[in-house]
């Protein structure tokens, strides 16, 4: 009550899960109107996606009896859009589709003839940080890029902005910089912009950016009637460029601020709320909290170390079939995974016994990885493919120096590449040693053959050279090709592997069709994708070092990010938490995560 009947000046509301955020800017809202007597056309309330946009106008107008009082609730982009359609007369057709984003992206790397393996990934990756340059208001020059040298980035940059200047398009960042521009160069827009929105509300505050919030300081001032609501604990997407400090620096920007601690979950019972607490106090950076609970009873959190990945899905699946046994509905159930590479042996345990699952991210599949089907073309080349486009995939993974030239024919032929290089003696050897390996590889059970790739062929050591190009950590790949090979020993004939592979295609295609449609099965799920979700179950998959924590976190702030993803994670559970970690995998001893020694209070 005290959150909803706030009438002027700053307030900043932290939220803790299942506090009842949503609940609070609703009823403020209707308050501001029904109650103060504010226009509510003059009320902006903020979201970060359309759906908690339109979810969150839909329960306005279910609690104002569908009044349809005149509030404006949209994202970030759709609000600073309508600023800037207004000043530059721009419409939807000004916006470039990500599709093109991506074609001026791809064209810049032919153009610098980059060999590039995992291209989307890249050009996602470096759309990212374009977008994360321009939403810190960074200068190219002091920036530090995370996917390739310097120079490359800052051409790609550049090419960038020119392509999208020349097709008279702007990107959903350019949205937001050409807003602070306008803005600070036009006093008379911004002060009619600042008549408009005399009543500013923001959801998930912990996820604003820089220049975002520079653009909010602006369009709240004088009055300052800023409604902030948010989570420090809950802020997850820095790789976006989330900078959950402005939240915690608040207070300092805006002195006299009404700080008010929304602390009590309705959510989750007591034991899940409990420990979960005691797992984030672990964080420096964030604002101190004492969480209450509305329920006081409840099932310990289980804890528990299994073999292997394969018992561990094995036993993730039987006690599925408990709780259905006992009464629960497939939808109270969720299976979440900090990476999109975990649950390829669940999804496939799950299909062996016939447990229904729906997925809320379109998950990779595994077999379709470049790593993957460089290794797989091996293996096909090595059963008597000679197709020119798999020899291509392989012949320079790793380097050996063939030239695409010697292949002039769609069938490749040894002996023609041998003669194409006949006055060169250390090639033909090169060529005589492949068909060797090719020769061995032939004759070995799937996992063998992997490993022989891996290990003799020297797949392993390319792999490491690329990592180092693309300033990643070789581990990252080296777990797409470990899978492969656990996959791999699941089967004694490349036969059985092959029709495995593509039964598992087909059921992730299934599952696409069916995100949309309301299909009943168990939910499986990033951690990320279940921000804001609830499940009377959660299961919390491969909690081990490296994972979550993820090997990429390096830094402090890295870590307590990983930290806050797991907070996220266990506080999805209303009932139930089960908390699982393996002692192997890939044949190597794995560490327990250091978060489960957190919650539970102990040295693990």
């Amino acid at each position: 009550m005290q959150a909803v009947r706030h009438f002027q000046g700053p307030c900043l509301i932290i939220a803790s899960p299942g506090s009842g955020k949503t609940t609070v800017i609703t009823h403020r809202t209707r308050y501001l109107i029904e109650e103060c007597g504010v226009n509510p056309s003059n009320i902006l309330v903020i979201t970060f996606t359309k759906a908690a946009a339109s979810e969150m106008k839909e329960r306005f107008n279910h609690l104002t009896r569908n009044q349809g009082y005149p509030v404006s609730f949209g994202t970030f982009h759709a609000i600073f859009f309508r600023i800037l359609k207004y000043a530059y007369r721009y419409d939807a057709s000004s916006i470039a589709r990500e599709d093109q984003r991506v074609q001026y992206i791809r064209e810049l790397i032919d153009k610098e003839q980059m060999e590039i393996e995992d291209e989307n990934e890249f050009i996602s990756s470096i759309l990212a940080e374009i977008s994360a340059v321009k939403g810190e208001m960074i200068k190219l020059d002091y920036y530090y890029s995370k996917n390739c040298p310097e120079e490359v980035f800052k051409r790609l940059y550049d090419g960038y902005e020119d392509r999208m200047r020349r097709a008279n398009l702007i990107d959903f960042d350019d949205m937001m910089v050409m807003c602070y521009e306008l803005f600070a160069q036009r006093k008379d827009i911004l002060q009619a912009w600042q008549k408009k929105y005399q009543y500013i509300l923001i959801d998930e505050f912990q996820d604003i950016n820089k220049v975002q919030y520079e653009i909010v300081k602006m369009l709240a001032a004088p009055e300052n009637n800023l409604f902030i609501v948010g989570d420090d604990d809950q802020s997850i997407y820095r790789f976006r460029g989330a900078k959950p400090e402005i939240m915690l620096g608040f207070e300092k920007d805006y002195p006299g601020t009404n700080k008010i601690i929304l602390n009590v979950n309705y959510r989750c019972c007591r034991p899940i709320v409990e420990a979960a607490d005691r797992l984030i106090r672990c964080n420096k950076v964030r604002f101190p909290k004492d969480i209450a609970m509305m329920k006081q009873t409840g099932k310990p959190v289980v804890t528990k170390r299994w073999e292997t990945p394969q018992d561990e899905t094995l036993g993730i699946v039987k006690e599925i079939q408990d709780y259905l046994a006992g009464g629960y509905q497939m939808t109270d159930i969720a299976v979440l995974f900090r990476t999109s590479l975990e649950p390829r042996l669940l999804i496939e345990k799950c299909m062996e016994y016939n447990i229904p699952f729906r997925m809320k991210d379109s998950l990779p599949n595994l077999y379709n990885h470049w790593i993957a089907q460089n290794i797989l073309n091996y293996i096909r080349i090595a059963s008597g493919s000679r197709e020119r486009g798999r020899v291509l995939q392989i012949i320079n993974r790793p380097n050996r120096y063939i030239s695409r030239d010697s292949m002039e024919m769609p069938v490749v032929s040894w002996e023609e590449m041998k003669s194409f290089y006949q006055d060169k003696g250390w090639m033909v050897e090169r060529i005589e040693q492949l068909e060797y390996d090719l020769k061995m590889i032939g004759k070995m059970a799937p996992t063998a053959a992997v490993n022989y790739i891996r290990k003799a062929v020297g797949y392993d050591e390319y792999l490491k050279d690329y990592a180092e190009f693309r300033r990643m950590k070789p581990e990252e790949l080296y777990e797409v090709a470990d899978q492969l090979q656990e996959s791999a020993a699941g089967f004694k004939t490349f036969e059985e592997w092959t029709a495995h592979i593509k039964e598992y295609g087909e059921q992730l295609a299934l599952q696409a069709q069916q995100r949309e449609a309301s299909v009943d099965g168990i939910t499986l799920m990033t951690m990320h994708a279940s921000k804001g979700l609830e499940f009377k179950v959660v299961y919390i998959l491969d909690a081990n070092e490296g994972i979550t924590p993820h090997q990429k976190a390096v830094l402090d702030a890295d870590v307590e990010e990983e930290r806050r993803m797991f907070y996220v994670a266990m506080t999805r559970a209303k009932e139930r938490l089960h908390v699982y970690y393996v002692k192997e995998r890939y044949g190597k001893r794995q560490d327990v995560s250091r978060f489960v020694g957190e919650y539970i209070n102990q040295e693990v």
